[in-house]
């Protein structure tokens, strides 16, 4: 058996391996690539593995976007952090996953699966089709960090670290729960694409807040409402009349 892995996080991918060797020492591991674009280009250069263990979120973005360029037709068995809500979907199309961290017990279930699999008459590129186009829907992909400057290095964001995105003298900062203050380069426009709509909110024109940073809310002049925040704002966080309906179905929901 020829088996691909597609893991960005090297620890996590070396342990895959081994764990894979020691349940089917006889399998081999082809290779361990890590971006969208590297694993593009393999499979439009090389025969099709028998299985492929597949990171959902890699480093240059979701693997979905494997599926619009190349069309997979070995089965997949995906890794993912994602919660327990999120995977209902894997189960309704039939296509393993592995929740991390990942165990030599979840590993062997997977691969029993997959041999039970293939052993009948299975399609097994509609199946995956069919998955992405589900998944995507119900849970499209936003981003879990930024990669901000700080003196002469980029570091990592988490956006689960942000309590709140606003414009100051036409910068945009970031402030995180532990009040220290990152700079982002995209717009207020641009970073509600890329945010969560569940957990990120576009209160104004001046500030996106994190659904976790909201302490309470105030009763405001003129039926508008002002969001009072866990940790310290500068200003009013006031949101408009005609948005406040809006903002208490996103904040109940």
């Amino acid at each position: 058996m020829k088996i691909l892995i597609i893991e960005d996080e090297h620890l996590a991918a070396d342990v895959l391996c081994k764990i894979v060797k020691e349940i089917e020492p006889d399998v081999e591991i082809l290779t361990v690539l890590q971006t969208v674009e590297d694993s593009v280009e393999w499979f439009e250069t090389h025969e099709t593995p028998d299985l492929v263990f597949l990171d959902i979120n890699l480093a240059d973005g979701s693997s979905f976007l494997i599926f619009e360029k190349v069309d997979i037709k070995c089965p997949i068995i995906f890794t993912t952090a994602y919660n327990e809500y999120a995977l209902k979907a894997f189960k309704v199309n039939s296509i393993d996953y592995l929740l991390k961290p990942i165990s030599k017990e979840d590993v062997y279930k997977a691969m029993t699966k997959y041999r039970n699999l293939t052993g009948e008459k299975y399609e097994h590129s509609s199946v995956i089709n069919e998955f992405v186009k589900k998944f995507a829907m119900g849970e499209r992909h936003y981003k879990s960090y930024f990669l901000v400057p700080k003196q002469d290095k980029l570091i990592p964001l988490a956006t689960s670290d942000i309590a709140y995105i606003f414009i100051d003298a036409k910068t945009i900062k970031a402030v995180t729960f532990d009040e220290k203050i990152y700079y982002l380069s995209d717009n207020l426009d641009e970073l509600m694409k890329q945010l969560n709509p569940q957990k990120f909110f576009r209160a104004n024109r001046q500030y996106i807040v994190s659904h976790d940073a909201i302490k309470d809310v105030s009763v405001w002049f003129g039926n508008k409402v002002s969001l009072n925040l866990k940790v310290p704002v500068s200003e009013r966080i006031i949101v408009s009349k005609a948005r406040v309906t809006e903002f208490k179905d996103w904040y109940a929901g």
